[in-house]
């Protein structure tokens, strides 16, 4: 990632809004209605963003929403990127460099994702504690600038302890089950075979989805605070003999919408 053409995106952006956002929020597949909860809202397409990527994958809108949430200053991706669309993991993750560079210093990042824990049902919410990376690639392959972080960035508690306490609390306070798990990030477009299920499952994964562990590495590259929640849109529990479709997948995530916007709201009043 160009640090020089990062400062361009952000100028362009700073041009379109004086909120100056403390906290990043990445809104996964059919979760964008959240953005329907910011005040005082500016709303940027992507397509209006020179040198920004454009979402292409269903149930993602594709705007940047600037304004308050909870009291709270945000900087808000009503849509994200893939790399299954034909981008870069450079690309798909850029846009947390950008918001670091607005100003950011938490990043909470959000997704639909494939429940892979028997004590998971669909509608549920993971909380992520661990990931494993199985894209085969990683967003800070290349050269190295000591200023943007270290080259060696250690993930151990990628996802910050703090942050999911407080997540806890607050779906404690709104009689909501809140699992906490390992993320396992694949490339997609495919949904994966039995087979790669009962893998993942013996690595010990708890879910599964093409998104965020790009976004998260940069996120500690650059020295965020992360809090990572999934949204257990179907399960992909090899045993069931079937698997959910990517309609089934949207209609699920429409259906908890609501719990999500209220989880979300919640945390970010206490955070």
């Amino acid at each position: 990632m160009n640090q020089q053409d990062i400062k361009k995106i952000a100028a362009e952006i700073r041009a379109r809004s004086s909120v100056k956002p403390e906290f990043g929020l990445i809104l996964g597949s059919g979760l964008g209605v959240l953005a329907e909860e910011v005040e005082n809202a500016t709303v940027i397409p992507y397509s209006e963003i020179p040198g920004f990527p454009v979402s292409t994958a269903p149930g993602h809108a594709g705007n940047l929403v600037i304004g308050t949430l909870g009291s709270k200053s945000v900087v808000m991706m009503q849509g994200r990127f893939h790399t299954y669309e034909g981008y870069t993991q450079q690309q798909v993750a850029m846009p947390v460099a950008i918001m670091k560079e607005l100003g950011i210093h938490t990043l909470i990042d959000t997704c639909a994702c494939g429940g892979l824990n028997y004590n998971f049902k669909a509608g549920d919410f993971m909380l992520l504690r661990d990931h494993i990376n199985f894209t085969g690639s990683n967003p800070l392959l290349g050269p190295n600038d000591e200023a943007d972080g270290p080259r060696f960035p250690v993930m151990f508690d990628a996802y910050t302890p703090e942050l999911r306490q407080l997540a806890h609390s607050v779906a404690l306070e709104q009689g909501l089950r809140l699992h906490e798990g390992v993320y396992t990030a694949v490339t997609g477009p495919v949904f994966f075979t039995p087979a790669e299920l009962r893998m993942l499952m013996q690595w010990g994964s708890d879910a599964i989805g093409m998104s965020m562990v790009p976004e998260v590495i940069v996120a500690v590259h650059r020295g965020l605070k992360v809090l990572g929640i999934a949204l257990v849109s179907d399960i992909a529990i090899p045993d069931s003999g079937e698997h959910a479709t990517g309609e089934d997948v949207l209609r699920v995530v429409k259906e908890s919408s609501a719990v999500f916007k209220g989880l979300i709201k919640g945390i970010m009043e206490k955070i």
